[in-house]
């Protein structure tokens, strides 16, 4: 099936409705992408050259940069070029191989940012048995089973796609190989596509919610048990930088995959996208740089 459908290509419309702001659009979006790349670098960067930083909070969080740069550089060169050129197509294995990379890396964001609600609810709950419940092998493995996941998330959908029938030019309503819209301009059946995601995709996506949702709840009615006034202000600047993340990344979603069906494919959900695929990672080092002092002096240690 994949070689006899290598002929098809896909044209992606982007932000084709604005062909008079198309230069505008470029700045804009490559300015953001290469603060992205330049912010998780140099967050990724400070992690590995400050050994005071050695601990599990930062080893998620080196592999959480890991993952935005990846996550946006999956669907931003794509976009550009479509800016900067009129070249829009793209043939069906790229397609595709772009379409598992953007599940696999959403996916594997939502895993990572329930694995530090975990790690900051040990941390505040259980100070005393931090470091021997958040031990080395128990990161590691936390890490491997989310990325696992996420790429069998992944391929799961990925592989249920490739088996439809496509018209031999397909127009697709986005700026990237979006699941959705791709199965909208299949001439196969979808029922079983839409159960999929609507049962195994909702899963995958919710179950890591709901971990960071208890997380908090119980880090709430621990800082509720707190009778001083500046331990719970410390304790909640532990974890006000992963809580900011975690609101910018699933209040871009909820925008886009909770909308009303009429308006679910226009110029409102592509703008909505760009805040989860680069306005969040393009946030996060700041974020997590700019309000944690032990990241401010590893950075102003390496730069000097």
């Amino acid at each position: 099936m994949l070689f006899a459908n290598s002929s098809l290509r896909y044209v992606l419309l982007g932000f084709s409705d604005f062909p008079q702001l198309r230069i505008y659009l470029f700045l804009v979006f490559c300015t953001m992408y290469f603060l992205t790349l330049l912010g998780n670098l140099i967050i990724l960067s400070c992690i590995v050259y400050d050994k005071r930083l050695h601990s599990p909070m930062y080893y998620f969080l080196s592999n959480l940069s890991l993952v935005d740069m990846c996550f946006t550089s999956t669907t931003l060169p794509t976009l550009l070029s479509s800016l900067i050129s009129n070249m829009r197509s793209i043939d069906f294995l790229a397609c595709f191989v772009q379409m598992f990379c953007f599940i696999s890396f959403g996916n594997l964001e939502n895993n990572l940012l329930a694995v530090m609600a975990y790690d900051r609810y040990v941390a505040i709950c259980s100070p005393l048995q931090y470091t021997r419940v958040m031990r080395n092998s128990l990161c590691i493995a936390l890490v491997f089973i989310s990325w696992v996941g996420a790429c069998a998330h992944a391929l799961l959908h990925t592989l249920m796609v490739v088996t439809l029938d496509f018209p031999a030019v397909s127009l697709v309503n986005h700026f990237f190989c979006e699941i959705s819209q791709v199965l909208s301009v299949s001439s196969s059946d979808t029922t079983i596509n839409y159960i999929l995601i609507f049962t195994e995709g909702a899963a995958s996506v919710g179950t890591p919610f709901i971990c960071i949702i208890v997380s908090y709840i119980k880090i709430l009615l621990a800082l509720l048990s707190l009778h001083s006034r500046d331990g719970r202000r410390k304790t909640f600047s532990t974890c006000s930088s992963h809580l900011t993340t975690v609101c910018l990344f699933y209040g871009t979603i909820v925008s886009v995959y909770f909308r009303p069906s009429s308006s679910s494919s226009g110029v409102g959900e592509r703008a909505a996208t760009i805040g989860y695929t680069l306005l969040t990672p393009m946030l996060n080092p700041f974020i997590y740089g700019l309000r944690n002092k032990a990241m401010k002096n590893a950075m102003d240690k390496m730069m000097k």
